[in-house]
């Protein structure tokens, strides 16, 4: 193997390895301070450059569109709602495990230019905010 190719095969390792490790810190609840608003995750998000702008894709499943908070700053964009815990009904359940976040979230985007919120909609637990230069 040529010297090019093995450090090619190195470099896209690498960057595999830092993409599971903050898939792994964000699935992990941080303190955020106290009181009961207190931000205790952040949703994961896609985000893709389009010709006119942004498309941001927050995942958010199971939480209620009328919570969401979706605020436009001059440099950066904030989402934020609650998604309430889901448990069973029947008295006999027993958790055996909890994935899933729950709680207050905020997820905080900073912005290079100026831009404003063109369409927002909220589809199968998916928010997705456009965003426009201004």
């Amino acid at each position: 193997m040529n010297t090019e190719r093995h450090y090619g095969w190195m470099w896209v390792q690498a960057c595999e390895v830092l993409d599971h490790a903050e898939r792994l810190q964000r699935q992990f609840l941080r303190y955020a301070g106290p009181g009961v608003d207190a931000a205790v995750w952040e949703p994961p998000v896609d985000i893709h450059e389009t010709s006119d702008g942004l498309s941001l894709l927050f995942a958010l499943p199971g939480v209620v569109p009328e919570q969401i908070e979706v605020s436009l700053e001059p440099n950066a964009l904030t989402v934020s709602a609650r998604r309430p815990m889901f448990l069973s009904n029947r008295g006999d359940s027993i958790i055996r495990r909890l994935e899933i976040p729950h709680g207050r979230f905020v997820r905080r985007i900073p912005l290079a230019a100026r831009m404003k919120v063109a369409d927002t909609r909220y589809v199968n637990g998916l928010l997705e905010v456009r965003l426009v230069a201004a």
